[in-house]
């Protein structure tokens, strides 16, 4: 996929993800929206995984470990065929299987996440027993910069050092806030490169809502041999939309009519530009 079809199609999902999420009264909408280019890229471009092959073990693996903002995976998902689009219309109603946190239910989904810190855990342990089964697939996991002062990050830090694991790949969405305000005033973690470079990781950053830097990025893992790699994505939490960058209260706001209309035609008129 070229980097304009890759850029249209981040548009493209940043306006189901809205259509979505009004239609439920209810979602993630800031950090859906600042993740949505690391997934476009990584199911677009970078990951061997699909509906055919979702039942193979040597498929690549996808965890997301900010489960909360599972409307963007959502979306991504139905894109690449693994369920119908149109069940996204029972997105958090009841009796739905399309709740608000990643579920196993969901054709597509590896893992149920959603209480943070859980993500790495279990992507250490996959990427483990890979190398021990000698499989070449890949483990890809998407964290929060809000969830990180969570301990079992930093225990599942030092083991994918430990075992070398240069199979798994942790991407951080550095967007900056969680839902109580600035990650830097609620537990700062920073400065974040020095951490995960002194936990024994290969460390790179990427403007995470570039799709081209984006793959260029992923086309160069792994970043060390016998290193786990860290993607620290800077991102803006609320990408796309004017009047949710950067404002903590779109973490879990949902738009009334008018705010929909204008955030449909500014994304519309981003697509012109392409």
């Amino acid at each position: 996929m070229t980097t304009k079809e890759l850029k249209q199609k981040s548009i493209i999902y940043r306006k189901k993800i809205l259509q979505y999420i009004v239609k439920a009264k209810a979602g993630h909408t800031g950090g859906s929206l600042s993740s949505t280019d690391i997934l476009n890229v990584l199911y677009n471009k970078v990951m061997n995984v699909s509906p055919q092959n979702f039942t193979s073990t040597d498929r690549d693996r996808y965890v997301q470990s900010k489960g909360h903002c599972v409307e963007a995976l959502y979306v991504v998902l139905a894109d690449k065929g693994f369920f119908p689009e149109e069940d996204l219309d029972t997105l958090c109603k009841y009796q739905s299987k399309y709740i608000g946190h990643p579920t196993r239910k969901v054709n597509g989904i590896e893992q149920n996440t959603g209480a943070l810190g859980h993500g790495l855990p279990i992507c250490v342990g996959t990427a483990l027993a890979a190398k021990l089964d000698q499989k070449d697939y890949r483990v890809f996991t998407l964290m929060g910069d809000g969830e990180l002062p969570e301990g079992s990050n930093w225990e599942a830090a030092l083991s994918a050092a430990h075992y070398k694991l240069d199979n798994l790949c942790a991407i951080i969405d550095k967007n900056t806030l969680q839902i109580t305000g600035p990650t830097a005033d609620v537990c700062n973690t920073d400065p974040l490169d020095e951490k995960w470079k002194a936990f024994g990781w290969a460390v790179r950053e990427v403007d995470g809502n570039d799709v081209e830097a984006l793959s260029a990025t992923f086309a160069a893992l792994p970043f060390e041999k016998g290193k786990p790699s860290m993607v620290i994505a800077h991102t803006t939490k609320g990408k796309g939309v004017s009047f949710m960058e950067n404002e903590v209260k779109w973490h879990h706001g949902v738009p009334n009519k008018e705010q929909y209309e204008q955030a449909i035609n500014e994304l519309d008129n981003l697509l012109l530009t392409l």
